[in-house]
């Protein structure tokens, strides 16, 4: 399939947030000299360490991080449930807020890490910014549908499933789950008046 043709499957956002994880990771691997496993000194100076962000001053971390993974399996899962997350969030909020759930979630999943981490913790991954785009779908349907102690069930399903697994940054995963809720309700009670109007032209 084209590179055309891939964007339009997926969404022009989301397949654009896809190859610059890609980018990264290929740039990680170079430096690394192993495409399989990024090193800590790589990891140190492209993800999130946080004694740097705070005696540095090294702030960029917190939005390179998101884009920054440590190993193929690492960068394998989260690109996989970013073009399948992504796409339908695309759909239905558009490009640009995609990428505004993308970097707010992230950032609020690092900031987060950033003051519940030890200050020698090094972090990296798309995870927070995942959860977000989950959290704002589901919270999404959950007000659109009328169900949101069903959404909100889901929303706490998956985080305490994946807060289980080993070597997981749960305060990344935490805050943007909570920053993509939150951003998920905000949409949904609009597209609800949306669907209102034209059923029948009031709200």
């Amino acid at each position: 399939m084209s590179l055309e043709g891939l964007t339009h499957r997926y969404g022009k956002a989301t397949f654009t947030l896809f190859l610059i994880n890609v980018a990264v990771y290929i740039v990680e691997a170079i430096l690394s000299g192993n495409p399989f496993s990024i090193s800590i000194d790589v990891l140190a100076r492209l993800g999130q360490w946080n004694y740097a962000v705070l005696s540095y001053g090294w702030w960029w971390q917190l939005v390179t991080a998101m884009f920054v993974h440590v190993g193929i399996l690492h960068i394998g899962f989260n690109m996989y449930f970013l073009l399948m997350m992504g796409r339908q969030l695309e759909g239905i909020i558009g490009p640009k807020r995609l990428v505004m759930v993308y970097l707010v979630s992230g950032l609020a999943g690092n900031l987060l890490t950033l003051f519940l981490l030890p200050a020698n913790s090094v972090s990296a991954g798309a995870s927070g910014a995942l959860f977000g785009i989950v959290g704002t779908l589901i919270i999404i349907t959950g007000v659109v549908g009328g169900n949101m102690q069903g959404a909100l069930i889901n929303a706490f399903v998956l985080f305490l499933i994946n807060s289980i697994m080993p070597s997981v940054n749960v305060y990344a995963h935490l805050g943007g789950l909570l920053v993509g809720m939150a951003i998920g309700y905000y949409y949904g009670k609009r597209i609800k008046r949306h669907l209102m109007v034209q059923m029948y032209g009031y709200w």
